[in-house]
Order: structure tokens, then C-alpha cells, then sequence
């Protein structure tokens, strides 16, 4: 499988570039999933809801579906995080899966980078992060892209992953 990453710190612009690069990869009829990390508990249902109340009363996976979308939610009764590699293998296959976040799983990766956010970049101490894709003029030994150039980011990944 195919896989690309989107790093950076916290309002870096990861999310928006990963939205940007969706519609841009799947504009030229590519098929592509994502993985998103998030940091915290999150719910993809509210309480109350069916699903929701299947979960709370114990179940270990969910699994919600309808004519037009389906959801599997599985509960790590555990506390134990799964790693990156182990949730690749709950997705269908497709040509491209973009992961945002997991800066540091081995995958390569494109850092976010917006100045405003005061923060040091992550690519000089990460051989993963193949390219920048900033807001500001970045000096370094990789491509940098301007953070909205969403064609050229796509190009240089999709040459990277080879499709």
C-alpha cells in the first residue's frame, strides 16, 4: 500500500493541506483513504444516539451503517493505542492512503509549516519529512513548496509514491 504523510505542529495547516490534496489526487481519478491522528478522546456519534448506547453499555466494536455510509467504531477497552501500521491493514485498497499526523512512524511525510505558529520545523531532525510546504521562505536541504500550492505538493508526492 501506497502511503504518504502530512506532519506538523499544532495549526501548522496539516488538515486544510490534507483536504486540498484529497480533492486535488482524487480530481485526477486516483483513489485515495486517510488515517488521522488525534491526540485525544473523540466521539463519531453523540450521546444518545443507538450506536452510541451500544458502545456505553460495553460493546467492543460498532458498526453503523446506512444506504449511503458505514462507520466502525472498535473500543480499545485496553487503553493500548494501535499503531499506524496495524490500522493500515482495516482499510480497502486504494491507490493512495495520506496519513495526517504519526510524525514519527517511518512513512515518508511533507511537514506544514505557518509561521505564525512560532514553531521550529520538524524536517532537519527527521530524514522522513521529504519536502516543506510553508507559508514563509524556509532554508533547507529538502523541496519546499508554498503551503497553498497544492498542485506542485501533489505532483511531488504522487512522483514520490510512484503513480
Amino acid at each position: 500500500m501506497r502511503i504518504y504523510g502530512v506532519v506538523g505542529w499544532k495549526n501548522a495547516g496539516k488538515t486544510g493541506l490534507m483536504e486540498r490534496l484529497v480533492a486535488e489526487i482524487t480530481g485526477r481519478g486516483f483513489s485515495v483513504s486517510t488515517v488521522k491522528h488525534a491526540h485525544h478522546t473523540f466521539d463519531v456519534d453523540q450521546p444518545g444516539k443507538d450506536s452510541y448506547r451500544h458502545r456505553d453499555a460495553g460493546a467492543r466494536e460498532v458498526l453503523l451503517a446506512s444506504r449511503t455510509r458505514w462507520a466502525l467504531m472498535h473500543e480499545m477497552r485496553n487503553d493500548e493505542e494501535p499503531t499506524l501500521e496495524a490500522l493500515l491493514t482495516k482499510l480497502a485498497p486504494v491507490d493512495l492512503v495520506l496519513v495526517e499526523g504519526y510524525k514519527r512512524d517511518a512513512h515518508p511525510k511533507v511537514e506544514a509549516h505557518r509561521s505564525v505558529t512560532g514553531n521550529p520545523l520538524i524536517a532537519p531532525e527527521d530524514p522522513t519529512v521529504r519536502a516543506i510546504a510553508a507559508d514563509v521562505a524556509v532554508d533547507s536541504d529538502r523541496p519546499v513548496f508554498d503551503l497553498n500550492d497544492t498542485v506542485s505538493i501533489a505532483d511531488f508526492v504522487l512522483k514520490e509514491v510512484g503513480l
